[in-house]
């Protein structure tokens, strides 16, 4: 058991680990050596963190908070009722009915209120030394109100940060706010369906989910498939790595498949080819311009580059990455359409790449072609 996870009860539990170990260091007196052989760094890291938390006590919420927690707990006053806590100016001596910190459920609570105010253009949070309250204000116009021991914790866990400091110091939300409001608002949405997987919030924070209709082989009906906007399936399996260390897909791999997949977006071809997939490689186009290499034929010069990449890749390797990189679908989704043992696609989609990528170094000499 590390030092760190020894809070004092006067500790919040939803604290950051650097203002634990700012803490520890201030408060309970741990030398830097002492926690970093707790944590199993080097002493350098550690003394590195704590400078750095140091720093971010110009903030006046972020001091306050830190002096509370350095001077240890205080008597919890009696709670207001809440027609009172509603009805009372914002200038009015108002006190946490839940002591001198939020707790976690409260704070993810207000986080939903506020941070999503915050999110607004032109959005600030306004507070005052002598204001019990902070204020959200967008232009002259306040949007919302909340405590400042609330206010506090979000400048602590670096959900907020300062705009302009003075007589009244002005605070935005930040990058890391942001995705704690998406992680908290996914948290609350039912399971999705679709997903055999568990839900995972520090992951779908940095998902963007949307659905499109997908017209199957010998069906009349589209089906909607569900898949994220911020990323293909690949780009998730070139995360991954082997026993050695050695990342599955190289980034050259990887460069290849997102160039198909923006020849394909560009050639606007998504529902002709998954209504007809052997029109897609044919090469007469009836009804349609002949394409040149003028101005207006972007799309048409991208699909023909679309074209000649998977008639160079063949069946097999063609079909994995035009539904992988393309259509966006899954690795167990693809193999079970195509009829592969489990397991088995990574495999067949990283040849694919190679033999992608040794297409483009082939005809285009490893250069990308100009758009349009």
């Amino acid at each position: 058991m590390t030092i760190l996870s020894q809070m004092p009860a006067d500790w919040p539990a939803w604290l950051p680990g650097e203002a634990r170990l700012y803490l520890a260091h201030v408060r309970s007196g741990r030398s830097i050596r002492e926690l970093a052989r707790s944590e199993g760094v080097h002493p350098s890291t550690i003394l590195r963190r704590v400078r750095a938390f140091e720093l971010r006590r110009d903030d006046p919420l972020v001091d306050a908070a830190l002096c509370t927690l350095e001077q240890g707990a205080v008597p919890v006053p009696p709670p207001i009722p809440s027609t009172e806590k509603e009805t009372a100016p914002m200038s009015a001596p108002i006190r946490s009915a839940l002591g001198p910190h939020p707790d976690a459920a409260t704070l993810a609570r207000e986080a939903r209120r506020i941070l999503r105010r915050l999110c607004e253009p032109g959005a600030l949070l306004a507070v005052a030394p002598d204001m019990d309250m902070a204020a959200v204000l967008k232009g002259t116009l306040r949007t919302a109100v909340v405590e400042r021991t609330v206010a506090q914790a979000f400048a602590l866990k670096d959900w907020i940060a300062v705009k302009a400091a003075g007589r009244v110091t002005t605070h935005e939300i930040t990058p890391a706010g942001r995705a704690a409001l998406k992680r908290i608002l996914d948290e609350d949405q039912a399971q999705q369906p679709g997903l055999a997987e568990a839900r995972a919030p520090f992951g779908d924070q940095h998902r963007v989910w949307d659905e499109r209709a997908v017209m199957e082989p010998g069906t009349d009906e589209p089906r909607k498939m569900r898949y994220n906007l911020a990323e293909s399936p690949f780009a998730a399996l070139a995360r991954r790595r082997d026993k050695d260390g050695k990342l599955f897909l190289e980034p050259d791999l990887v460069a290849a498949g997102e160039r198909l997949r923006e020849d394909f977006e560009l050639a606007q071809m998504g529902p002709r080819v998954t209504q007809n997939w052997d029109r897609f490689l044919t090469a007469g186009d009836r009804g349609a311009l002949p394409p040149s290499g003028g101005p207006g034929q972007g799309p048409g010069d991208a699909r023909a580059r679309v074209a000649a990449a998977l008639r160079d890749l063949g069946p097999g390797l063609g079909d994995v990455v035009l539904r992988c990189c393309c259509f966006l679908e899954g690795l167990e989704v693809a193999e079970k359409r195509m009829g592969w043992s489990a397991r088995s696609g990574k495999i067949v989609l990283r040849i694919a790449l190679i033999r992608l990528k040794r297409h483009y170094d082939e005809v285009y000499g490893g250069k990308r072609p100009l758009i349009g």
